[in-house]
């Protein structure tokens, strides 16, 4: 259970504390000026989310402090588990070819000599099997109107809800359940006071909230606001506005799998949508990283995208990250890679870099626990770890520490700047500037790595 655990001058990725895993992050700036960020909350390796939501604020994107639960699933009475939802997902689908995309790219030649009944009745059983019947919390949302806050949420039988408090960070209380069903919800007001409401896989719903924010004008759902085939759509919706466009936000699956986070953007909060790229792509943070899910917004004159990052080669263990974004002149958005520095300032001489801030792990290599450290683990040759970004000067000296032994090549920008082992000074040779460190190990032996000395 977290107590308002307060994490000071971290302006770094992840942005909490590596112990605390809360993904699919949607940001707001209410009121008081804070920023908020409102997402699931994983507790395990073998499914998502969990049984609670925690809200994480920042006055300045440097101090932190993570709430108490907010909400707790056995509020809401009417919620089913995650089977309930894999079983809702497939009615419907009588054949191989019905099948979402990202099932039909994981088909086998054994899963296609089944019948469709029988791969529908393996699939429920592995879902099933990795979380049983807890009832799970996965991605919310949430929204400012008159001096309370709506926290919109949506369960593992596929249900969705709200509930409200007078705190933006709860406790939230009362839960009723809404008209839809699927996953995902988010909530936008429009500057005419109007509120929506999207949610969905696949394909996207979107609606309008009726005055008391508790229900929906069920007269105006709209389905296939954006869908898979059209815009790669997976989940996540997110909504914003900027100037007179509206930005459709999602897990975007152009490249295979939802590691993106994609955008469409309309002339209306309902649509038409049209598909616009990538705003960030994880799929370099962990061996297994399957999804991301989260939002852009503004906070102090500055726009962020924030995401979500896998460890412990798991899909779950998920944290929250963030980079700073732009806008061209007709308002699209250029994708941004990854980064260590997050919000912050390029690492520099002098500061320790902790192994959770490595952006891109490559080899097999892992973040995970180790003698209880985080740790960057299952090191085998020709493996890599990237930090983005540092400065440096020509002469100056890098440690990368932890245990076991291996041989070291240390890149700037892919060029190499340095050799040398593990726990021993290697001397840059470079011209000064900010740089991507990429470290190569060869030579392994029983070799995990806890940060790097500046």
């Amino acid at each position: 259970m977290l107590v308002n655990w307060k994490v000071t001058q971290n302006m770094r990725n992840p942005l909490l504390p590596p112990d605390v895993h809360i993904p699919d992050a949607e940001a707001h700036v209410f009121s008081d000026g804070k920023l908020y960020l409102y997402g699931s909350f994983d507790e395990s390796r073998d499914y998502y989310c969990s049984g609670e939501y925690h809200v994480a604020s920042t006055p300045d994107m440097k101090h932190w402090t993570v709430s108490d639960t907010s909400f707790e699933t056995r509020q809401a009475k009417w919620v089913g588990s995650m089977a309930d939802l894999a079983k809702a997902q497939m009615q419907g689908v009588h054949s191989f070819a019905e099948l979402p995309i990202h099932l039909k790219r994981e088909l086998t030649e054994e899963d296609q000599k089944l019948s469709i009944e029988a791969y529908k009745q393996r699939w429920y059983d592995k879902i099933a099997k990795q979380a049983g019947n807890i009832k799970l919390l996965y991605a919310p949302d949430a929204i400012e109107r008159n001096g309370l806050y709506y926290l919109y949420m949506c369960f593992s039988d596929g249900s969705e809800g709200v509930a409200v408090s007078d705190r933006p960070e709860g406790p939230f209380r009362n839960p009723v359940r809404l008209a839809a069903q699927g996953i995902d919800p988010a909530v936008f007001i429009d500057d005419d006071g109007q509120a929506y409401y999207y949610w969905g896989q696949f394909s996207g719903c979107g609606a309008k909230l009726t005055e008391d924010m508790l229900s929906l004008d069920e007269s105006s759902i709209t389905t296939g606001l954006v869908t898979e085939q059209n815009h790669f759509f997976h989940e996540g919706s997110s909504m914003r506005k900027r100037g007179d466009l509206y930005y459709y936000v999602f897990s975007d699956i152009s490249r295979g799998r939802p590691t993106c986070l994609g955008y469409a953007t309309a002339r209306t909060p309902l649509g038409p949508f049209t598909y616009q790229g990538v705003i960030i792509d994880n799929s370099g943070c962990d061996p297994a990283s399957w999804n991301n899910h989260g939002s852009i917004e503004e906070f102090q004159g500055q726009w962020y995208v924030f995401y979500h990052r896998s460890s412990r080669n798991s899909v779950n263990m998920r944290r929250v990250c963030c980079e700073k974004i732009y806008f061209d002149e007709d308002g699209r958005i250029a994708e941004v890679p990854m980064t260590s520095q997050g919000a912050g300032d390029p690492f520099s001489a002098g500061e320790w870099v902790e192994a959770y801030r490595c952006c891109i792990l490559q080899g097999g290599a892992y973040l995970d626990l180790y003698e209880g450290q985080e740790c960057i683990v299952n090191l085998t040759d020709g493996a890599e770890a990237v930090i983005r970004y540092i400065r440096v000067q020509d002469g100056q000296t890098v440690c990368v520490r932890g245990d076991g032994t291996a041989r070291l090549q240390l890149y700037l920008d892919q060029e190499l700047c340095g050799e040398g082992f593990m726990n021993a000074p290697i001397v840059f040779s470079c011209h000064p500037g900010v740089y991507e460190l990429t470290i190569r190990v060869s030579d392994v032996h029983n070799c995990h790595i806890s940060g790097v000395q500046l």
